[in-house]
């Protein structure tokens, strides 16, 4: 396997995400914790899901990721915060990574 590229490489290499032997689409110990989220926040974080490369990373564009859920890019900036704050995902532009779920407080 080669090296991914500089400009590929994680958000936080020490926290990259694992397949769980449970995987479907999506960790599913994460429905347990929808009810933290707002809408545009589930909706980004499955986008990111569906986008996401095997590291857990993916490179959409705010206008791109907006427009494909029906959301003004404002809301999908703040969206993204939500999920930052939370520590579902890490950000540097103009990459996403989702992070390993673990549990939060509820």
């Amino acid at each position: 396997m080669s090296a991914p590229l500089p400009d590929r490489e994680p958000v936080d290499p020490a926290r990259v995400r694992a397949l769980p032997p449970h995987f479907a689409w999506a960790d599913h110990r994460l429905r347990d914790h929808l009810h933290l989220l707002t809408l545009e926040e589930i909706a980004l974080l499955f986008f990111l899901h569906l986008a996401a490369d095997r590291n857990g990373c993916s490179f959409w564009a705010d206008s791109t990721i907006a427009k494909k859920l029906g959301l003004l890019e404002g809301e999908m900036v703040r969206a993204r915060q939500g999920l930052l704050q939370k520590g579902f995902v890490a950000y540097r532009f103009p990459l996403h990574q989702i992070l390993p779920f673990q549990a939060r407080r509820r």
